[in-house]
């Protein structure tokens, strides 16, 4: 049984949901501001914004290009959507709260030393809940025919691109979890999720 739709029109769910992404980026950014701030308080030179605050800089564009590519992926979702149900509005709700929350961890990742377990897991948690989100909203209009676009509806291909985000982003939190010294180079696992879809379509699954 198909979930009931509730409009013909997705349009102001990708608008809410842009506005809030962009606020999330903005917030992401503040605590570099501030830095300025205080470094030119403290009369100090202005080259020790970046070199006294690398972790800062560092963990504020590897955060960008996580919610960039988020962002990214679930416009392609949507673009395959024409109505939306309760079930996916929840879920992208979760996913908003995920992406919204991502800026809290980020800057305990600049706070805190590369080795700190607790601040990696949790952000690769807050990474993989994302992920979670991002999977079920691909899978809903690949499962109810009244959401999903009639020209162009989600194909088995989209649900294992989101399949395999979410693996790959489960076996990075569980290296990080486990693995001491890991901690953020776990991400670079991220580039394997394409080429672990091509190969679930190649075996058939």
């Amino acid at each position: 049984m198909t979930s009931r739709v509730i409009s013909r029109d997705p349009d102001r769910l990708v608008l809410f949901t842009d506005a809030v992404v962009a606020i999330a980026v903005t917030v992401l950014v503040l605590p570099l501001v501030d830095v300025v701030t205080q470094t030119a308080d403290a009369h100090r030179p202005s080259r020790e914004v970046i070199t006294e605050h690398a972790a800062q800089v560092y963990s504020f564009l590897i955060s960008f290009a996580v919610i960039l590519r988020l962002w990214f992926d679930h416009h392609r979702i949507f673009e395959r959507i024409s109505a939306y149900s309760k079930p996916l509005m929840g879920w992208n709700a979760a996913w908003l709260l995920s992406v919204v929350i991502l800026p809290f961890p980020t800057e305990m990742v600049g706070a805190y030393s590369s080795d700190d377990r607790f601040t990696a897991v949790l952000y690769l948690g807050t990474i993989l809940a994302a992920t979670v989100c991002q999977t079920a909203l691909t899978i809903i209009p690949y499962r109810d025919p009244e959401v999903a676009s009639e020209s162009d509806p989600p194909t088995i291909e989209a649900v294992r691109g989101g399949l395999s985000a979410t693996l790959v982003v489960a076996v990075a939190f569980a290296l990080a979890w486990t693995v001491p010294g890991l901690s953020y180079y776990a991400l670079l696992l991220l580039a394997l999720d394409r080429p672990l879809s091509r190969i679930w379509r190649l075996v058939g699954v």
